[in-house]
C-alpha cells in the first residue's frame, strides 16, 4: 500500500510540475543567441515565443515553458531577422504580380524587414504593407516612402512633381493621407531652393527623410535643413572634398559637370576634411545608406556577367527587362572606361571606413528590385553585408547596420534584439556571422511574425516563387 501511494505521489508531482509550465507557441532550445549590439553570443539558451512576440530568453536548464512547436537549436545561432534598408518595388501595374512574388523570396533569404525607397506602384505596396502587418500576406515587414518628391519632368516614373511651395504643401498632404512611413526626396529636376524647403517642411510634419543630394548645394546646408539619411555613398565623396564649397558653386553655375566633376571630386577628397564633415553629420543624427551592391555589380560586370545567373528563375521577365538600360550602357565601355568605373567604385567604397570612424549611423541597404540591374532582392542583402565588411566594417557593425539601425532610423521599436517583448522575427543559422559575415547565408530556419519556418518550408517558398515566375503569375 505504501509503495502504491509513493508512486502515486511521484506521478502527481510530475504531472503537476508539467501542468504548471507556462504555455507558449514556439520554443527554440539549446541555441546560441547572438547579441548584435554588443557583438557577443550566449550559448545553450532557450528562446520562447507567444502571440508573435518573444516572451522569454533563458538558459535552457531554466526553461519554464511548454509549446506545441519545439526546435532543437543545438550547434545553431539565432539572431534578429535581417533588414534591407533600401530596395524598390516598381515597374508599373503590369509588373505588380512580379513585385509581389519578391515578398516570399526575400523571406526565404532571411529578410524580415524592408524599406521601400519609392517607385511607381505605391497603390499596391501600401496594401501589401498592411496585409503583412496583419499576418494575411507572407513576406517581410514593409516600410515605404510611397511616391517620392521631385521636380517637373522627372526622369523617374511615379514621382510627385513639384515646382512651388504650394505644390509642396499639397504633395505632403497627399503623402500624409497615404500614411507613408518616411519621405524620399531626390534631385534630378527639383530646384535647389525648393529641395531645401522640401526637407524643412517635411521635417516640420514629423517625417524622417531619405534623399539623394544635389551637387550644387554644400552638404552642411543639406544637413542643417534636416535631412535624415543620404542614400548612396557616392554623394559622400564631394562632402569629403577639401574644395566642397567651390565645387558646389561651380556645379550651380554650370561651370563644372560630367567627367570633369567626377575627376575634381575624386582628386580633392581629403580625409581630414571628410572626417570633419562626417562628424558634423553624426552630431546631427544623419545616417548614410551606402548601397555598395549595385555599384559593384556594374563596375565589375566584365568579371561577372549576371545575365545567365540561376537566380533569375525567381525574377519575372518584366522586371528583368528593366535591368537592360544600365547594362546596355556599360557593355559599350572600352578598357579605359572599365578601368575608370572600377577606380570610381573603389574610391567611393573606401569612404565607408571614414564614415564609420566618424560615428555616422550606417544603414545596410541594397538598391535591389525594379530597375537596378541584377541586384537581386533577398540575396543582395547578404552580398551587401559582405561588401560592407570588405570596405571597412566588422561583421558586428555590418549586422548592426541591418537589424538595429534600420528600425532605429524609422523609430520602430521592438526590433533588433533577441529579448523579451521583441517581435518574433528571428533567423536561425548553422554558423556564427560574427565570425564570418558570409554565415548569414547558412539559414536553417526563420521565425516571422511568431511562425516557425524550417529549411524545408523556405525551400518550398523558393520553389513556389520559381514556379509562379515561370508561369508569369
Amino acid at each position: 500500500m505504501k509503495r502504491t501511494l509513493f508512486f502515486l505521489f511521484l506521478s502527481g508531482t510530475f504531472f503537476s510540475a508539467h501542468s504548471q509550465k507556462a504555455p507558449a507557441d514556439l520554443i527554440i532550445r539549446s541555441v546560441s543567441v547572438i547579441d548584435v549590439e554588443r557583438g557577443r553570443t550566449a550559448a545553450n539558451q532557450a528562446v520562447v515565443v507567444k502571440d508573435g512576440r518573444i516572451i522569454a530568453v533563458t538558459p535552457a536548464s531554466k526553461l519554464r515553458h511548454a509549446a506545441p512547436v519545439e526546435v532543437d537549436g543545438t550547434g545553431k545561432f539565432i539572431m534578429p531577422g535581417l533588414w534591407d534598408n533600401h530596395m524598390h518595388f516598381g515597374g508599373g501595374d503590369t509588373l505588380a504580380h512580379e513585385n509581389r512574388n519578391l515578398l516570399p523570396l526575400m523571406l526565404a533569404y532571411g529578410i524580415t524587414g524592408v524599406r521601400d525607397c519609392a517607385a511607381d506602384i505605391s497603390h499596391f505596396v501600401l496594401p501589401w504593407r498592411d496585409s503583412v502587418a496583419k499576418g494575411l500576406l507572407e513576406g517581410p515587414h514593409i516600410f515605404t516612402s510611397g511616391p517620392k518628391l521631385e521636380g517637373y519632368k522627372s526622369v523617374w516614373k511615379g514621382d510627385i512633381e513639384i515646382g512651388t511651395k504650394e505644390e509642396l504643401g499639397k504633395a505632403l498632404d497627399s503623402l500624409q493621407g497615404l500614411k507613408v512611413d518616411f519621405v524620399k526626396i531626390t534631385d534630378n529636376t527639383l530646384k535647389a531652393d525648393l529641395y531645401l524647403e522640401s526637407i524643412r517642411e517635411t521635417r516640420k510634419r514629423g517625417f524622417v527623410i531619405s534623399g539623394h543630394v544635389p551637387y550644387a548645394i554644400p552638404m552642411k546646408e543639406i544637413v542643417d535643413a534636416g535631412i535624415s539619411s543620404i542614400e548612396h555613398i557616392t554623394y559622400l565623396l564631394k562632402a569629403g572634398s577639401s574644395e566642397e564649397e567651390s565645387i558646389s558653386r561651380k556645379v550651380a553655375s554650370g561651370e563644372l559637370k560630367g567627367r570633369a566633376l567626377t575627376d575634381k571630386v575624386n582628386s580633392t577628397y581629403d580625409k581630414a576634411s571628410a572626417l570633419k564633415m562626417f562628424r558634423y553629420m553624426a552630431s546631427k543624427g544623419v545616417a548614410v545608406t551606402p548601397t555598395l551592391s549595385l555599384g559593384h555589380i556594374l563596375s565589375y560586370w566584365d568579371k561577372h556577367d549576371r545575365r545567365n545567373d540561376d537566380y533569375l528563375r525567381y525574377i519575372g521577365k518584366g522586371l528583368q527587362s528593366t535591368y537592360a538600360g544600365r547594362v546596355n550602357s556599360i557593355m559599350k565601355h572600352d578598357s579605359a572606361a572599365i578601368a575608370f568605373r572600377k577606380a570610381n567604385y573603389e574610391k567611393s567604397s573606401a569612404v565607408l571606413a571614414d564614415l564609420q570612424q566618424a560615428g555616422v549611423m550606417i544603414l545596410a541597404g541594397t538598391d535591389a528590385g525594379y530597375l537596378n540591374s541584377y541586384c537581386y532582392p533577398g540575396l543582395a542583402l547578404h552580398e551587401e553585408l559582405a561588401l560592407m565588411v570588405r570596405y571597412g566594417m566588422t561583421p558586428q557593425q555590418a549586422l548592426k547596420a541591418s537589424v538595429i539601425n534600420g528600425p532605429k532610423f524609422l523609430g520602430k521599436k521592438g526590433y533588433g534584439t533577441v529579448a523579451p517583448g521583441m517581435h518574433a522575427d528571428l533567423l536561425l543559422l548553422d554558423a556564427n556571422p560574427l565570425e564570418d559575415i558570409h554565415n548569414t547565408q547558412k539559414i536553417r530556419g526563420l521565425v516571422s511574425g511568431g511562425k516557425w519556418r524550417d529549411r524545408v518550408y523556405l525551400d518550398e517558398l523558393l520553389a513556389e516563387t520559381a514556379r509562379r515566375t515561370a508561369a508569369g503569375i
